[in-house]
C-alpha cells in the first residue's frame, strides 16, 4: 500500500509503499477514500522537519533537555543513537479519515466489512490508503453519507468539545477569535444551536468566508472600532463566552478576550495559543472564567478507552471523543450544517507532497484541502517488501518482530555484519517503521505478515522487540516453528504464558531473554573480583514516576513495573551470587495507584546468599539510576550506574568508563555467537524460568504480606 511519510532530519516528504498496518484486537482495518489535511497542525510539523538543527532545537527545548540528560546518564554513543533514530525514521501525517471498512479484528462486534466509517487519530487516521483504528475512534456511517465531508471527521469533534466546553444557551452569543478550518466549524455549530455568533480574524479572506456562511458578525481584528461594534452587537453586554480556535504565539486572542468578554463570562481555549493573559482590567474585575478544551473530548489521552475500547457510561459521560465525532457526523448528515464550501482543494493522494508546499508557501488561497484516493486499486493486506539485494544465508539467519527505540537504539546496532549473520525481515506495527528499519540496517525485505518471519526456512533466528502483551506469543510461534528466541524482556506477564512455554521448549533451540546487565563489562568484573560462595547484594534503582496512563503500568499490556522491569534486577542478583532465588519477600510503599513501584524486595538463594532489590519511583532525576554494592569475604564491591566499579578490601581496584555500558552489545554478540558454535545459550533456560517465577513471586508477596518460596 502507498503512504505520506516525512523525515524529521531533513523534512523529504514522499508517497511510497510500505507493508500495511498490523490489524490489532479491538481495532478495524480501513481502505481510506479521502483524508483530510489539517493545515494549520500539520504545517506545524512539516515546517519543523525542514528547519536545520538549530531551528529544530529552538522548536523543542523540551526535547533538548531530554537529549542532555540522556548524554549525562548514558553518554554520547546511546545519545547519538537516540537521536539519530529520531531524525532518520518515517514519520506519519494526518489524523482524521473516512473511508471502507475491509477487515475486522478480534472482539469487535459493532462494525462489519463494507461499512462506511469515518476514521479519527494521530498515528491511526493518517494519510494511507490503509490504516488501522481502534473501535473507539471509528464511527459507522449512513451508506449514503458524503465520505468527503465525513473526513472534516476529527476537527469536527475537537470544535464541539469546544462548544461544549464554552456552555452556552440558546440565544445567547459566543465569539470565535480565529477563522481557520477549526474556527468554520465551531461557528457553523453555534449557529445550528441557535447562537448568535461572531467571528474575528486577521484574515481579511477567512473574516469574508464567515460573514457568508456562518456568523452573524465578522469582523477583521485590525478593523478601527472593533471593540465598539462588538459592543453594539451584545447590547452593550459583552459576549457570554469566547473560543479562541487561532494558533500563535501572540498573546493578543487572550487578553482580547478578556476586552470583550462580559463579567463572568467564559473563554474557552480551543487553538494552540499562550495563556499568560494581563490581568488588569478585565480578567480581574470581570472575574472571568478560563477553561481547557481537550481535544476530541473526554477518552482523549486514556488507554482504556482509546486502545482497549472501554466505553465511558452514557449516564456519567453524555459526551466523549466517540459520541462527539457520531454527533458532527449527524449534523453533516442531516443538512443541520453544511460544510461543502470549506474544501477549496480536492487533490490526488499520489501529489499529497504539492498540497503541503502550496500550505508552506500560501501560494494560493485555501481552507480545506481533501485528499483522495484510488478506491479502485485491489489492495493487499499482507505484503512483502524488498529493501536489499537478498542476502546469500548464513549460520545466523535473522529477523524482528517489533524494532522500536529499544531495539533501534540497542539491539539492531549491535547485529554483527559478516557473512555468517545475514539479516532477512522486519515486521512492526506500523509499515513506516519496518520499511525505514529494513532500509536504516541492512535487512532484506519488511513485511505485513508474520508467516514471511515465523513460516521462513530461511530464518532461523528471532529477535522480539514488541510490547511485553505479546512476548509470549510471539515466544511461542516463534518455538513451534523451531526458531531460536531472543526476547526482549520480560519473558511473558503471567504464570500461565510461563507454563505454556516451558511445555514447548524441548531443549533445542537457543533461548535468551534480554537481560542485559550481567554482559556489562564492569558487571563481568565484579563478580569477577567478589568470587564465589554465600555473599550479601543490594541493588538500588532510581527508577523515576511513571506516569499512571502509561502503557507499562498497565497490567494487561506492560504487566506492571515489577514483571516489566525488576525481573532485570533478579536476574543480575542471581547471576551474580551463581545460584537460583529459592524466597520472596517483598514491601511496597503505599501509593494512590497501586502501582507498587516504590518497593523493597529479599530475596534468599540456594547458596545461601542474600539480596535486596530497593526500586523507587520517588527519587530525584539528579541521582544516578542504578548502584550495586556486593560483599563477600572482607571484599565489597560498588558498581555505580555501569560507568564505575570499585573494589574494597583485599582486592582493592578502581575503573571508570567515559561511556556507560549495560552490556547490550555483549549480551547480542553472546547469544549468535552460541547459535553459530552449537554451544549453550548465554543464559540457562532454567535460570530464565527461575528468575520469572520470582519476578511473580514478588506480585504474590505483596499481596499476602508474606514469605513465598520458589
Amino acid at each position: 500500500m502507498l503512504q505520506l511519510t516525512q523525515k524529521l532530519n531533513n523534512g523529504e516528504m514522499q508517497v511510497q509503499e510500505v507493508p500495511a498496518p498490523q490489524l490489532g484486537k479491538g481495532m478495524v482495518l480501513v481502505k481510506n477514500h479521502y483524508s483530510l489535511i489539517s493545515a494549520g497542525t500539520e504545517s506545524s510539523t512539516v515546517k519543523a522537519a525542514r528547519k536545520n538543527l538549530i531551528g529544530k532545537a529552538k522548536e523543542r527545548p523540551q526535547q533538548v533537555k531530554q537529549v542532555i540528560d540522556t548524554l549525562i546518564q548514558q553518554g554520547p554513543v546511546q545519545t547519538y543513537r537516540a537521536v539519530s533514530k529520531k531524525l532518520e525514521a518515517y514519520s506519519t501525517l494526518g489524523y482524521s479519515s473516512a473511508g471502507e471498512i475491509i477487515e475486522v479484528g478480534e472482539g469487535v462486534t459493532e462494525f462489519s466489512r463494507g461499512d462506511w466509517v469515518a476514521c479519527a487519530g494521530v498515528g491511526y487516521a493518517v494519510h494511507a490508503e490503509i490504516i488501522a483504528v481502534p473501535i473507539n475512534l471509528v464511527v459507522k456511517l449512513n451508506n449514503k453519507a458524503s465520505l468527503k465531508n465525513a473526513a472534516y471527521n476529527t476537527l469536527g469533534a475537537i470544535a464541539m468539545q469546544g462548544v461544549r466546553q464554552a456552555d452556552l444557551r440558546l440565544g445567547e452569543t459566543c465569539a470565535v477569535i480565529g477563522l481557520g478550518l477549526l474556527g468554520h466549524l465551531t461557528c457553523l455549530m453555534l449557529k445550528a444551536s441557535g447562537l448568535r455568533v461572531i467571528g474575528i480574524d486577521v484574515n481579511s479572506s477567512a473574516v469574508e468566508s464567515a460573514r457568508s456562511h456562518c456568523t452573524d458578525l465578522a469582523l477583521n481584528r485590525n478593523s478601527k472600532g472593533i471593540e465598539d461594534q462588538i459592543h453594539q452587537f451584545t447590547d452593550g453586554i459583552g459576549v457570554d463566552s469566547v473560543i479562541i480556535a487561532a494558533g500563535t504565539e501572540s498573546l493578543d486572542p487572550i487578553n482580547f478576550a478578556g476586552v470583550i468578554a462580559r463579567k463572568k463570562g467564559k473563554v474557552v481555549i480551543l487553538g494552540v495559543v499562550p495563556t499568560g493573559f494581563e490581568r488588569y482590567p478585565h480578567w480581574y474585575r470581570k472575574e472571568l472564567e478560563l477553561k481547557m478544551s481537550c481535544s476530541y473530548g473526554p477518552g482523549r489521552y486514556d488507554n482504556n478507552y482509546e486502545e482497549k475500547g472501554i466505553d465511558y457510561p452514557v449516564a456519567y459521560v453524555r459526551w466523549t471523543e466517540k459520541r462527539n465525532m457520531l454527533a458532527f457526523q449527524q449534523l453533516i448528515y442531516s443538512g443541520t450544517i453544511n460544510i461543502d464550501y470549506l474544501t477549496t482543494h480536492e487533490i490526488d493522494f499520489n501529489e499529497a507532497p504539492d498540497a503541503y508546499d502550496m500550505i508552506l508557501n500560501n501560494s494560493e488561497p485555501y481552507m480545506g484541502i481533501i485528499l483522495k484516493y484510488d478506491i479502485e486499486k485491489k489492495q493487499r493486506l499482507f505484503q512483502k517488501i524488498s529493501t536489499n539485494k537478498p542476502s546469500p544465508i548464513g549460520k545466523v539467519n535473522i529477523a524482528f518482530i517489533g524494532a522500536g527505540s529499544y531495539a533501534q537504539g540497542n539491539l539492531l546496532p549491535n547485529i554483527p555484519k559478516n557473512k555468517q549473520v545475514t539479516r532477512k525481515g522486519i515486521l512492526t506495527n506500523t509499515g513506516v517503521t519496518s520499511k525505514r528499519v529494513a532500509e536504516r540496517f541492512g535487512f532484506d525485505y519488511c513485511t505485513s505478515d508474520e508467516k514471511d518471519i515465523l513460516q521462513n526456512d530461511e530464518v532461523n533466528t528471532v529477535f522480539i522487540a514488541t510490547r511485553h502483551d505479546s512476548h509470549a506469543e510471539y515466544v511461542l510461534k516463534s518455538l513451534k516453528n523451531n526458531k531460536n528466541v531472543f526476547v526482549e524482556k520480560p519473558l511473558c506477564i503471567s504464570p500461565d504464558e510461563l507454563s505454556q512455554i516451558t511445555d514447548q521448549y524441548n531443549g533445542k533451540q537457543h533461548l535468551l531473554v534480554g537481560f542485559n546487565r550481567r554482559f556489562s563489562p564492569l558487571s563481568v568484573e565484579l563478580k569477577k573480583k567478589m568470587g564465589k560462595g554465600p555473599m550479601s547484594m543490594n541493588y538500588r534503582i532510581n527508577a523515576g514516576k511513571l506516569p499512571n496512563d502509561s502503557w507499562l503500568q498497565d497490567m494487561e499490556l506492560g504487566g506492571g513495573r515489577i514483571i516489566g522491569e525488576v525481573c532485570h534486577f533478579i536476574d543480575y542478583l542471581t547471576w551474580m551470587n551463581g545460584s537460583l532465588p529459592i524466597g520472596i519477600f517483598a514491601n511496597a510503599l503505599p501509593d494512590a495507584e497501586n502501582n507498587n513501584d516504590t518497593l523493597s524486595i529479599q530475596l534468599t538463594f540456594a547458596n545461601g546468599s542474600i539480596g535486596v532489590v530497593s526500586y523507587y519511583a520517588n527519587g530525584p532525576k539528579t541521582l544516578p539510576k542504578e548502584y550495586i554494592e556486593v560483599f563477600n569475604s572482607g571484599s565489597a564491591g560498588i558498581l555505580n550506574n555501569f560507568k564505575e566499579l570499585k573494589i574494597f578490601g583485599k582486592k582493592k581496584f578502581k575503573k571508570k568508563l567515559f561511556n556507560q555500558d549495560k552490556g547490550q552489545a555483549k549480551m547480542v554478540d553472546e547469544f549468535i555467537c552460541s547459535i553459530k558454535n552449537g554451544t549453550p545459550s548465554p543464559i540457562s533456560f532454567e535460570e530464565i524460568i527461575s528468575v520469572s517465577k520470582a519476578s511473580f513471586a514478588v506480585l504474590e508477596s505483596l499481596k499476602t504480606g508474606a514469605l513465598v518460596k520458589i
